[in-house]
């Protein structure tokens, strides 16, 4: 089988964001990894609040930016979504980038790296109940960093117990990733 696809998902767009260097270590960690990792900055995708006149659910998408973040998102087989945690939630722009397709996003493994004052643990929680409703396979593993205790001045610390944790969630992504994608092909 060929190798997978996998797409490191951005999910923060905001201005000094942590993000970037949770995403940079992320890929560092994968460097080694049969599978072929991406980064998706959703900075570099720019789209408007959900503007589609049909639910997305119907896969009939009429605007450009969305036909291109459709077709862009369709050749990953598996998701690692970086996220921070704002006001004990996902971010508007992570919530509008996941809400604006929908076949694309179903049947693929996901996996989660949050960061934020308790590690992003309930904005994971959110994003384990939208990735269900998206008929993503989310993996149970999962990295919780805290900006108070888990970052060296603008990095992550790159020693330690989320090493481990992250590993798990790249081996738990991976690991279901060909099953998933047989099981999208039988479908046609």
């Amino acid at each position: 089988m060929d190798s997978m696809n996998i797409g490191v998902l951005l999910g923060s767009t905001r201005e000094g964001r942590k993000g970037a260097a949770v995403a940079e270590w992320v890929l560092e960690a994968v460097a080694e990894r049969p599978a072929r990792y991406a980064l998706i900055d959703l900075a570099d995708h720019p789209m408007p609040h959900l503007n589609e006149p049909i639910p997305p659910a119907a896969g009939r998408y009429t605007h450009d930016h969305t036909k291109a973040w459709a077709s862009h998102i369709h050749g990953f087989d598996a998701f690692v979504i970086v996220t921070p945690e704002y006001n004990h939630q996902i971010p508007a722009v992570l919530k509008n980038a996941l809400d604006h397709v929908f076949a694309e996003w179903a049947h693929k493994p996901v996996g989660f790296v949050g960061y934020g004052v308790v590690g992003g643990a309930r904005a994971l929680d959110q994003l384990r109940v939208l990735s269900g409703v998206l008929g993503m396979l989310d993996v149970q593993p999962q990295v919780e960093l805290s900006v108070l205790t888990d970052f060296e001045g603008a990095t992550v610390a790159r020693e330690g117990r989320h090493v481990t944790a992250l590993a798990k969630v790249l081996d738990a992504v991976e690991g279901w990733a060909p099953l998933a994608r047989t099981y999208r092909e039988s479908r046609g």
